[in-house]
């Protein structure tokens, strides 16, 4: 069982020895041949993405980069895309539907990037249409929550017929700054949002959001590289198994229910 507060997870997961992308396509993935750009406007370092091999199986990799260090984190924006880098993963998951590839998507990002140029190339568009158009992507799509998995920078590669999260993992709909900001304009309360909006792997699994959790090889992913990827690639091995055998029209009436439950209220 994890005893880790929501806190102290956030801690773990901005901590530099946390694994990134990078660190897991060549032990998960076999052949990663990496492809760039939107075809629109330019190619965004924040959102990596390509073709690889599963255990044999042709796949799309979508992944959000965080870096090590400051000079990967320069390049990668923090991991936070702009449009162009979730016009590229559009791009890519398109195509993969075209040749019938299942798309994997991998998410570990603070928030889509919020500057005045992204917002100029149509920001909130591009997430609203990755949203609308994966939820109709007529191929398998799995997600993985890495780290931080926070507002619509996440949700814009999403959406998908089953979610894992890892053990120390967080997803929400805002970033806990972000929340504070909002509700209490005062940015300095994160650490109080972040106890308060039920982010963690175990209220994603209860509320429904996500199908599985991952588990993190002696309390973190660092501690033991080699193992967290051999459970993740274990888990995307079974489910994109699982959801190939199954008719595409059926895979997306599920993907659809998923959606639609999530949030459900009594007044």
């Amino acid at each position: 069982m994890n005893n880790k507060t929501p806190w102290e997870r956030m801690e773990l997961l901005r901590g530099k020895e946390r694994p990134t992308i990078n660190d897991y396509i060549p032990l998960i993935f076999e052949e990663f041949y990496e492809m760039h750009g939107d075809r629109l406007y330019g190619d965004d370092a924040a959102i990596l993405g390509g073709i690889a091999r599963l255990e044999g199986i042709p796949v799309t990799v979508i992944a959000e980069v965080k870096g090590r260090d400051l000079n990967e984190n320069k390049k990668t924006n923090f991991a936070m895309p702009h449009p162009e880098g979730y016009r590229k993963a559009l791009r890519l998951a398109k195509q993969a539907e075209k040749f019938h590839r299942p798309v994997i998507c991998f998410i570990d990002t603070p928030g889509a990037f919020c500057g005045v140029e992204a917002e100029e190339r149509g920001q909130g568009e591009a997430i609203a249409r990755n949203i609308m158009e994966f939820m109709r992507l007529r191929t398998p799509i799995t997600s993985v929550v890495l780290g931080e998995g926070e507002s619509g920078g996440a949700l814009a590669i999403g959406v998908c017929d089953r979610l894992a999260v890892l053990e120390n993992a967080l997803y929400s709909v805002i970033s806990p700054r972000g929340c504070a900001s909002i509700l209490w304009k005062d940015a300095a309360r994160e650490r109080e949002a972040c106890e308060i909006l039920r982010i963690t792997a175990e209220d994603m699994l209860e509320m429904g959001v996500a199908e599985a959790i991952i588990e993190e090889p002696n309390g973190s992913a660092h501690n033991d590289l080699y193992k967290i990827a051999e459970n993740i690639k274990e888990f995307l091995s079974d489910t994109i198994r699982e959801n190939l055998q199954k008719d595409i029209d059926i895979l997306l009436e599920a993907r659809y229910t998923k959606f639609r439950k999530i949030g459900e209220y009594n007044e």
